[in-house]
């Protein structure tokens, strides 16, 4: 999943002839690069957003068995564009001869707006394959109609990471560790559940704009979370998912230039990814931030995340719930050291995220920040009660912070049980190896 700058596609430049494992590399080249793009401009052509990814995916499918033939075109998003078009207007054809959308698809490609000049002229400056007035548009409306709120909310991850994104089935499956035919499955019913509900495919009205950003923003929130942190499996950290996540938050930024949030979020997934060189060793284990080499951490990274931290706030509306974790995690980027970092103004943005998104896994963390400013008993007390309140129950996340705030009492053996609670509830193999080590060493 790791991108590269555009390649020029041509033969010639594949240094020989054409085969299909150079079609197969144009084809993923492109298609990564430019799949928001291309399933746009096709949604907002048909008006079916469902049968604009299926018409994409089958040019892409015709693209490996020509371009391994004929070599790559030299406007590879045009050429698929033009095959795609013609797969829907198939489509609509099986479907009715006399249909009155056929009769206008059809009379737009007797003109020459799709023929196959795309094919074998393509690239002429005059031949676009979208408009370029509507690209925009095109994307955004994309991200708002996969993040639906008809749609389930694991449907909303898949369907964005698929035809926004750009990814495989089998590689949202991996990222996930689900069986690749539940992601089909997942997909497969999100389109049908949007076309069920007669979504339209465009951006809502103004007035609802700010009310839907809200889950197109959650949603890429969940896949970075899973890509910095993995909740199953062998790996702390699945990089090439939350890099997705960040690629897509910054091409949101570029769109909705004048909202908070979105520069919110793109602050925290650069904070955050600005670790992720230092969070595990050479065999892949956790490396816990209090021992992490700060000398690896991405200063371009932390630069990059300040800068859209400053436009969150520049704003003028008050930061919100991602712009409050990006001022948190800023605090943790500029700090030299974790007993340098200053803990107060991060119990402040926790009371202050807690009161504009409050749920338990902010209060625990705000105890964590609580137990670095003004020592462990307070902020046992803060733990406690969550645990009374069982809002946390089956998560590995309340003992584990409750044995370590005993472990600063002295009150080892307490410590030690809480500890090996919290791998018995932890799904990620190296974070349990983490809690099995501090557990280990206490008597």
């Amino acid at each position: 999943m790791a991108r590269a700058d555009r390649p020029d596609l041509t033969p010639a430049a594949a240094g020989g002839p054409p085969s299909a494992e150079s079609a197969r590399r144009a084809v993923e080249a492109v298609w990564r690069a430019e799949s928001a793009r291309i399933v746009g401009a096709l949604a907002r052509y048909t008006g079916d957003f469902a049968l604009a990814e299926d018409v994409a995916q089958e040019a892409l499918a015709e693209a490996l068995v020509t371009w391994s033939r004929d070599g790559a075109p030299t406007s590879p998003v045009g050429w698929l564009l033009a095959t795609a078009r013609r797969r829907a207007i198939d489509a609509f054809r099986r479907k009715s001869a006399l249909d009155e959308r056929y009769a206008i698809l059809a009379g737009q490609l007797v003109e020459g707006e799709f023929s196959s000049g795309a094919v074998a002229a393509p690239g002429r400056p005059d031949d676009l394959p979208w408009d370029p007035d509507r690209v925009d548009d095109d994307v955004l409306a994309l991200m708002f109609t996969s993040c639906h709120p008809v749609l389930a909310p694991e449907a909303r991850v898949a369907l964005t990471l698929r035809v926004v994104g750009g990814l495989s089935s089998e590689e949202i499956a991996r990222a996930f560790l689900v069986p690749v035919p539940t992601v089909q499955a997942r997909i497969t019913r999100a389109k049908k559940t949007l076309a069920a509900a007669h979504v339209p495919f465009e951006l809502p009205p103004s007035e609802e704009r700010p009310g839907r950003l809200g889950g197109v923003l959650s949603v890429l929130y969940v896949i970075f979370t899973e890509g910095s942190t993995a909740t199953t499996g062998d790996r702390l950290l699945r990089p090439d998912l939350a890099y997705e996540a960040l690629r897509l938050a910054r091409m949101l930024s570029a769109l909705l230039s004048g909202e908070p949030e979105v520069y919110g979020l793109l602050a925290l997934f650069e904070l955050t990814a600005a670790r992720f060189p230092a969070r595990t060793g050479p065999d892949g284990e956790a490396v816990l931030l209090e021992d992490q080499d700060r000398r690896l951490w991405d200063r371009s990274a932390i630069r990059r995340g300040l800068a859209a931290l400053g436009r969150a706030s520049a704003v003028g509306r008050g930061l919100g719930p991602y712009g409050l974790q990006a001022a948190i995690a800023a605090c943790h980027a500029t700090a030299p050291s974790v007993q340098e970092t200053d803990w107060e103004r991060v119990v402040l943005l926790y009371e202050a995220l807690g009161r504009v998104a409050p749920s338990p896994v902010v209060e625990l963390n705000r105890a964590v920040a609580v137990a670095m400013a003004s020592g462990p008993q307070q902020a046992l007390s803060m733990v406690d009660k969550l645990v009374a309140s069982g809002r946390l129950s089956g998560s590995y996340l309340l003992p584990s912070v409750r044995g370590e705030l005993l472990v600063r009492l002295g009150r080892t053996a307490e410590a030690r049980a809480e500890l090996e609670l919290a791998a018995r509830l932890c799904r990620n193999v190296r974070e349990r190896s983490v809690l099995l080590r501090k557990a280990a060493v206490l008597e």
